[in-house]
């Protein structure tokens, strides 16, 4: 199937590592233009470079996506550069787990209000885009209660109500909107490698309830991304999809 993403520009948030990167590296095969923010320069460089290889235009810059202002500023600069946008992925995470008070101050910051200002920053450019998508990156800890219940869970869930709100609200202007809630993903580098060494018993839990018997692989987690927020999803909007190899078990109508 051809996705239709050619010639489309995209940005990723927090698009150097895990599913970001993965997000950013299959949209960048299908041949959209790609621009990534994350905090770290070096793997900044890197991306981009790796990106560019696959034969597209790409960019990157240095950002605390908290920074509202500057994140709108990145925003403009990659419009100006591209001649456009047409894809939206917020999918910077805090993963900050717990019940205080820093972690749902960082929570909101990031998970959910980064998001927002994502949008609202892109909102002009979509408006002019023939095929335009948002997709949030929410997770399976937003529909069922595990062990990041608290700040991480309520903020993924109000990531999925927001999604689905401005879903509605954008549809007369053609601007889909999408959340996809991966389960748990492993890669190098990543939270489940840091538990696996540091909580190994947690690890195996956490292993044993998915029947699939393993977790996600990053790529797997961005090809839902690339299909839902490409033309080839046309008419699908205000969805949460649920990419968890049956790890959940709650019924979604």
């Amino acid at each position: 199937m051809d996705l239709g993403l050619r010639g489309k520009r995209a940005v990723v948030t927090g698009g150097t590592k895990g599913i970001g990167r993965a997000i950013a590296e299959t949209l960048a095969d299908e041949g959209a233009a790609i621009a990534v923010c994350a905090r770290n320069a070096a793997e900044i460089d890197a991306t981009v470079a790796a990106l560019k290889t696959r034969g597209v235009a790409a960019a990157g810059r240095v950002l605390d996506v908290g920074d509202a202002a500057a994140l709108a500023a990145w925003v403009a600069d990659v419009a100006a550069e591209f001649g456009g946008l047409d894809i939206v992925v917020a999918n910077v995470s805090a993963l900050s787990i717990g019940d205080t008070d820093e972690t749902w101050t960082n929570s909101f910051e990031i998970d959910l209000l980064h998001s927002v200002h994502l949008v609202t920053a892109a909102m002009p450019h979509l408006e002019r885009s023939d095929a335009a998508s948002i997709t949030t990156i929410s997770s399976v800890s937003g529909r069922e209660i595990d062990f990041a219940s608290g700040s991480y869970g309520a903020m993924k869930a109000a990531l999925i109500h927001y999604t689905q709100g401005i879903a509605y609200n954008l549809a007369a202007k053609n601007i889909r909107a999408n959340s996809v809630s991966p389960g748990n993903t492993y890669f190098p580098g990543g939270v489940w490698e840091q538990i696996e060494t540091g909580n190994p018993e947690l690890f195996r839990a956490a292993l044993a309830l998915n029947p699939t018997g393993r977790m996600a692989k990053p790529e797997e987690i961005a090809r839902a991304v690339a299909f839902i927020a490409s033309p080839a999803a046309s008419f699908i909007t205000g969805v949460n999809l649920v990419v968890d190899g049956a790890l959940t078990r709650g019924v979604q109508f």
